[in-house]
């Protein structure tokens, strides 16, 4: 009997240690579940996305510690708005004109341009509308045929699918399958690296990335065209002849996080933060 009791007791205080483990464990899954931070997708264009991440660590700071996590990544305004529209992501960054259609939600977050770029020991300081065309078309291969140094012209180009490609060609009255490119990069960083490094080499990017690397120091400067600087005071005056919209975009009506990241990007607070990364806010 003695015996038994010893065994019924030695059970049940086990039983009793495993119930309370279980409860621990519930109760510390549950809190780590409470503690673990939002999760928000940001995908598409390069030029926006720069900008997105500090406005995603101001907001960040904004909510609070370990309230919200964004991840922001690259692929271009094509992967950004098909993401978006997909469920791939909570938001898409698309930098040019959009219009709301069905499902799709627009918020346009800031106004940039698209500047030439060219090596800094180029002496131009400025091209015009058909010097341009003729030099992306292959009509023009040598520097010296619009003011510049006996050098040959390597022409960058952007590859399909990122809307600087698109603005860019609109604007000359071009199709891609005419352009007589010598090198082919995505992102705006990758162009800029790639001018940077080619004498003779001439490509487009947004102003904003461009300002940016002149600014750090890098080996290029951004040219006027036809006469007019690429600057943010331009941009935000309409005058310079290359402009656009950056947008973030959305499938249907953003909730939770992904609505309030927004409303802060399109905020009075965020328009700092738009002005440091060289775009211009929408309202100034």
């Amino acid at each position: 009997m003695a015996f038994w009791c010893f065994f019924r007791g030695l059970f049940r205080g086990l039983l009793r240690c495993f119930s309370q483990g279980v409860l621990l464990g519930v109760i510390f899954l549950s809190f780590a579940a409470q503690a673990a931070p939002d999760r928000v997708t940001i995908t598409g264009s390069s030029t926006i996305a720069p900008l997105a991440s500090e406005l995603a660590r101001a907001f960040e700071k904004k909510m609070g510690p370990d309230r919200v996590r964004i991840d922001v990544q690259t692929g271009g305004s094509s992967r950004g708005l098909s993401d978006a529209l997909n469920g791939r992501s909570d938001i898409g960054m698309v930098s040019r004109h959009l219009s709301p259609t069905g499902k799709l939600q627009v918020f346009p977050v800031a106004r940039d341009g698209i500047g030439l770029i060219v090596h800094k020991d180029n002496p131009l300081s400025s091209l015009t509308k058909k010097q341009l065309k003729d030099i992306y078309l292959g009509k023009t291969t040598n520097w010296r045929q619009v003011g510049g140094p006996d050098l040959d012209i390597v022409v960058v180009h952007k590859a399909a699918g990122r809307s600087t490609q698109e603005l860019f060609l609109g604007f000359l009255g071009l199709k891609n399958r005419q352009i007589k490119a010598s090198v082919i990069v995505g992102d705006n960083q990758q162009g800029i690296k790639t001018v940077s490094g080619i004498r003779g080499a001439v490509g487009y990017v947004s102003i904003g990335s461009a300002a940016s690397a002149a600014q750090s120091s890098q080996s290029l400067k951004v040219l006027a065209m036809d006469g007019i600087a690429a600057t943010q005071q331009n941009v935000r005056s309409g005058t310079y002849p290359l402009l656009r919209i950056l947008n973030f975009v959305t499938h249907g009506d953003p909730q939770g996080f992904p609505k309030g990241f927004l409303a802060f990007s399109q905020s009075k607070e965020a328009n700092k933060v738009i002005e440091k990364q060289s775009f211009v806010p929408m309202g100034g």
